[in-house]
């Protein structure tokens, strides 16, 4: 049987209140669960005591054990300090990363880049020789509108 220690939600609509449990992996988020080992609170400030509540003893055992913490009651666990180490070794979960675009887009906008940079250069030649052309266009015009 795989172990979890995760959240189980109680509280109203828009007043959210966890429970930490732990349960079978298989079973419903809020239902079914083998023991209860703590709360948590989002709605406290971060630094109160009442935030959140873990028997840090009855945690590591379920660590030693088996159970599988998530993410979020990993990071509660390694605040947690039991014979004078953490219950459990937890790692930044997040991937800094992962906001970045992959190869072929960093290739696409680079090669947009350089198009945009030949354009900027092919306008700017052209703008210098422009008004010498124009010039003739404008006397042919001129030509044009006397002959008639």
């Amino acid at each position: 049987m795989a172990l979890k220690i995760r959240l189980a939600r109680g509280g109203s609509k828009k007043r959210p209140y966890y429970s930490v449990v732990v349960a079978d992996a298989r079973a419903p988020r809020d239902g079914r669960f083998i023991e209860k080992i703590g709360t948590y609170d989002p709605r406290q400030p971060k630094d109160s005591e009442n935030r959140v509540k873990i028997d840090a003893e009855k945690a590591a055992e379920w660590v030693r054990k088996g159970a599988q913490p998530t993410d979020r009651v990993a990071r509660f666990l390694s605040q947690i300090e039991v014979d004078g180490k953490p219950v459990v070794a937890w790692t930044h979960g997040n991937n800094p990363k992962k906001a970045e675009p992959g190869k072929k887009a960093q290739e696409r906008a680079k090669e947009r880049e350089e198009k945009a940079a030949a354009a900027a250069e092919a306008a700017a030649a052209p703008a210098e020789e422009a008004p010498a052309e124009e010039a003739p266009a404008e006397e042919a015009a001129a030509e044009e509108a006397a002959s008639e």
